[in-house]
């Protein structure tokens, strides 16, 4: 695992030891299978020269012999393509050679060949990174974490980050700043992740290599703030320091008054929060986000009128913002206007449906206006999202478990 202070390791400085240290501990039901395969496989169906090479092979990789290893793990797979450790590491060594679609295949059959799929979906969505097919890798690292986020501790740091970095390019803001802040509790003050949540902090959809050179300091200052809030209440001050040098040399500039609330309402100081949001307005008097920040203070001190118009402000400047028309819908019902609140829902329901909050305040509205079956209904695909969001907001270090299991 990378120290405090060292850079965050790049896929490829680990991959082919935590294929190893995954291929042996973390997926150790795969083993006995397959060595019974070599033994017990019919004559008939796979030709008698496999066993071979497969010693062939992993005795190549196990000395270093790359170009040799990939051409008989290559002629392995082709004869036996159902050999799952010979994708494997066909797919490690490929990758190490910075072979991306290449190894990406050999992930893509390995996941064809084996349940064992969660590590796979990792390693793959790596590759596809490394290949800049962002989107398929996004959509592998969701798939990974669908699984429960199987790896050992040097694989879920690196994909965990990789994932963050692609929720950020995707405007997904605040998933990505989830996923890093135990990342930054861990590593402690690390410069690749301090550039990454500075990205997130300032609502860039950016990696960090193709974000405009003009804006890192501000992404600088902003990514310290955000890492040192992440590390632990301790270490707030620092995070305001940074944030208060910030706002002071860019106090113009759109989104840094929003992330100063931000951090202000992580601190739980909801007064400055307010401020900086209201501050942010004046810059960007559309500000969705800050709008709908407003709104949520306005309604949680009972201030319905106020919360209304700034949710109604929200909607008409995004109409396709879900927590927009969410948040209208919660203080439509807080008036008691109850066909209004579900039509609200529903829109924000429909634009964004694995949301468990939306789902568990239609419920509320459905039971109100006596429509049991449908208030039902949303209830009990709450509870399934909620276990969802559960899942995939929460990576956990598996391998203790895993290991535990296998003795």
């Amino acid at each position: 695992m990378t120290r405090p202070g060292r850079r965050l390791p790049s896929p490829r400085a680990f991959l082919f030891r935590a294929i190893f240290l995954l291929y042996s501990s973390s997926v150790p039901s795969l083993l006995p299978v397959l060595l019974i395969s070599f033994s017990v496989a019919p004559a008939a169906s796979v030709p008698a020269s496999f066993e071979a090479i497969a010693r062939q092979a992993d005795a190549a990789r196990s000395q270093d012999r790359v170009q040799d290893a990939i051409r008989l793990y290559r002629k392995g797979t082709h004869l036996r393509p159902s050999w799952t450790e010979g994708w494997w590491y066909l797919g490690s060594l490929l990758y190490d050679q910075d072979r991306f679609p290449e190894a990406a295949n050999a992930f893509q059959r390995l996941l064809a060949t084996t349940s064992h799929r969660g590590p796979a979906h990792a390693f793959l969505g790596l590759c596809e990174y490394e290949a800049g097919k962002y989107d398929d890798a996004l959509e592998q690292f969701r798939a990974w974490a669908e699984t429960g986020w199987p790896a050992t501790p040097q694989l879920r740091d690196v994909a965990v980050f990789h994932f963050a970095l692609l929720l950020t390019r995707d405007g997904k803001f605040v998933e990505s700043l989830y996923l890093m802040a135990p990342l930054a509790s861990r590593l402690g003050d690390n410069a690749e992740l301090s550039e990454a949540m500075g990205l997130a902090s300032l609502r860039m959809p950016n990696l960090p290599e193709n974000y405009p050179p003009d804006r890192r300091e501000r992404i600088w200052l902003a990514g310290k703030a955000a890492l040192y809030a992440a590390q632990s209440p301790a270490a707030f001050d620092q995070a305001d320091e940074f944030a208060a040098r910030l706002e002071e040399r860019y106090p113009a500039q759109p989104e840094v008054h929003f992330f100063r609330a931000t951090l202000y309402g992580f601190e739980g100081k909801k007064l400055e929060a307010e401020r900086e949001y209201r501050q942010e307005l004046r810059i960007a008097p559309n500000d969705v986000p800050s709008l709908v920040a407003l709104a949520a203070l306005d309604l949680e001190k009972a201030e319905v009128a106020e919360a209304g118009n700034l949710a109604r402000q929200a909607a008409g400047a995004d109409p396709k913002n879900a927590e927009a028309h969410h948040l209208l819908g919660r203080v439509l019902f807080a008036n008691g206007d109850l066909r209004a609140s579900a039509s609200e829902l529903e829109m924000a329901k429909r634009l964004a449906p694995d949301s468990p909050l939306i789902r568990s305040h239609l419920a509320m509205v459905y039971t109100k206006l006596g429509r049991t079956q449908e208030a039902k209904a949303e209830s009990a695909t709450f509870l399934t999202l909620k276990r969802k969001e559960e899942i995939m907001a929460s990576p956990k270090d598996r391998l203790g478990e895993v290991r535990e299991k296998a003795r």
